[in-house]
This record gives C-alpha cells, sequence and structure tokens, in this order.
C-alpha cells in the first residue's frame, strides 16, 4: 500500500479542507437559507402629477425575521429594488415599453454604533435606525418618486407596473472565501398595475 493511501491513512490535507469547507457551507445554508422568507408585497401604489412630473407613491411589505437579523449581524448585506416601468399599450400588438427605472438601497448593519444603515445606491445618502423593524419600515415608503415627465407620454392609454426585490449583496470576506460557488438570493414580488392618469 502506498504511503499517503487515503484509504489508509484517512482524507489527506486537501479532503479535510474540502470537507471542512463542506461542513461550514452547510451550516451556514442551514442557518440562511429562510432569511428572505416571508411576505415580499408591493401594497398600494400611486402616482401624482407635479409641473409635468410623474411622482410615484409607494408601500411596501418586505420580509422579516431572525434569519435576516443574523445575517445582517454577521456582516451580510441586503440590496432593496423597486421596479418601476411605464408601457403604452398597443392594439394588435405587444405593449410598448416606455420608461423601466429602478430605486435601488441597500441595508447593512454596523456593527460599531449597533444600528442598521441604509444607503442609496445612487446618490449614497445614507440613514441610520436603531432597529430592523424601523430600517425596513423606512424602505418600505417610498415618497414622490420621478419616474416620468410628460413630453415621454402622448396620446394614448399606458399602464405603470411596480415590484419589488430583495437580494443579498456584499458578503464579508470570511464568508466570501467558502461560499463563492452559492447563488445570491433573490426574493421578486409580483407587479401591482394600474393605468396611468395622462
Amino acid at each position: 500500500m502506498l504511503r499517503g493511501d487515503p484509504t489508509r491513512e484517512g482524507l489527506t490535507r486537501g479532503g479535510w479542507l474540502a470537507t471542512a469547507c463542506a461542513i461550514a457551507s452547510a451550516s451556514w445554508s442551514l442557518g440562511y437559507a429562510d432569511a428572505l422568507d416571508g411576505v415580499l408585497e408591493v401594497r398600494a401604489a400611486y402616482v401624482n402629477i407635479d409641473k409635468g412630473v410623474f411622482l410615484l407613491h409607494a408601500r411596501i411589505e418586505y420580509p422579516n425575521g431572525p434569519a435576516i437579523r443574523s445575517a445582517l449581524r454577521d456582516g451580510q448585506t441586503l440590496t432593496f429594488d423597486l421596479d418601476a416601468r411605464v408601457d403604452r399599450e398597443r392594439r394588435f400588438w405587444f405593449s410598448a415599453g416606455i420608461v423601466a427605472v429602478t430605486l435601488r438601497r441597500e441595508l447593512s448593519y454596523h456593527a460599531v454604533s449597533q444600528r442598521f444603515v441604509v444607503r442609496d445606491a445612487r446618490s449614497g445618502d445614507q440613514e441610520s435606525f436603531a432597529t430592523l423593524d424601523e430600517a425596513l419600515a423606512y424602505l418600505g415608503k417610498v415618497e414622490a418618486w420621478p419616474i416620468v415627465v410628460e413630453p415621454q407620454l402622448d396620446n394614448g392609454n399606458y399602464t405603470i407596473s411596480v415590484r419589488a426585490a430583495v437580494r443579498r449583496g456584499h458578503l464579508p470576506a470570511s464568508l466570501r472565501a467558502i461560499l463563492f460557488w452559492t447563488n445570491d438570493w433573490v426574493r421578486v414580488s409580483e407587479w401591482y398595475s394600474w393605468v396611468l392618469p395622462v
């Protein structure tokens, strides 16, 4: 029998490393697999027009639970997207897309201050909250978000649709090393649609 044969001396160093990574991944997955479970729904949405600009107002319910808190406290970032699109209805063909925009915000936990931080991905503006409930309530209220201007619309019928999404953003380096092959968590709500008042 050859020296170093795994059948005689057990797992090799590479085998131990692979086994350790697999166990760590499985443990992590069991702990966080349900982190995005729960309600994800656009509860209400409408637009008002101010000086030719259509402003979107929306109320979204995001998933909330102990697993999300644990994931954030372990250094993960969650990304919250709100997609809005405006389509012109056509009689004998598919609707024509006029506008498609996304409001993207990131939620993380700041361990030193022990606060939950929401950052607007485009502007970089930040708000911090003492609890996850407060942070999710803030994320769930969208006020006066400009999505389309009157010159983009002409005579016709238009539909506006809104949906919410949550996905895993950044991972801390300690988890990135062993979870590089895993898919990102993604949850997407159903579209919430109505006729755009023109």
